[in-house]
């Protein structure tokens, strides 16, 4: 979906709100043919204008510490467990930074980076690939695929703090 379609749907919504401010969600979601859930995110981020960052990666042990850290840094953290996840999660929220572990099962990182970069409203995303892969040839192939960035594991916290912020001034210049 591209960013007109998504203002579009993001103005239906607006419009719907401004003639009925009681209307449900579920009422909304029919009327402009996509979930609920979808619905939901829209009418949270109309308000919310932190940056957001979609954390990628299937250990709960790694991914827990590093969201809770980015949201002290007051940014809108969004996780997913998996590729599939991942796609769906980068769709509804839009990041302005993804941080995409290799390793997963079913779709990997290189999957997911490749198809993200496919979809219209989600190319300029900065994409790090934070991974325990530490080869040259996994290094080549992520920024290939369309990484903007390769961090590998155990990383840094402040320096990982550092490439999302210049991952995010680099969106912000696009």
């Amino acid at each position: 979906m591209n960013r007109d379609a998504i203002d579009d749907i993001d103005d239906r919504i607006l419009q719907l709100i401004t003639k009925d401010s009681n209307i449900p969600n579920n009422e909304m979601s029919g009327i402009i043919g996509i979930p609920e859930n979808e619905i939901a995110a829209r009418i949270r981020n109309f308000s919310d204008t932190r940056s957001i960052i979609l954390i990628v990666d299937d250990d709960m042990d790694s991914l827990l510490p590093l969201k809770r850290s980015l949201e002290r840094e007051n940014y809108k953290v969004v996780e997913a467990y998996s590729g599939q996840e991942a796609l769906q999660k980068a769709s509804a929220e839009t990041p302005d930074v993804i941080l995409l572990d290799l390793m997963m099962p079913g779709m990997d990182g290189y999957e997911v980076c490749n198809r993200l970069k496919k979809e219209m409203n989600l190319k300029n995303t900065q994409i790090i690939m934070l991974t325990a892969r530490d080869d040259v040839g996994d290094k080549i192939r992520g920024l290939d695929i369309g990484a903007d960035d390769y961090v590998t594991k155990p990383f840094n916290l402040s320096e990982l703090k550092a490439r999302i912020k210049t991952a995010l001034r680099r969106t912000r210049n696009l």
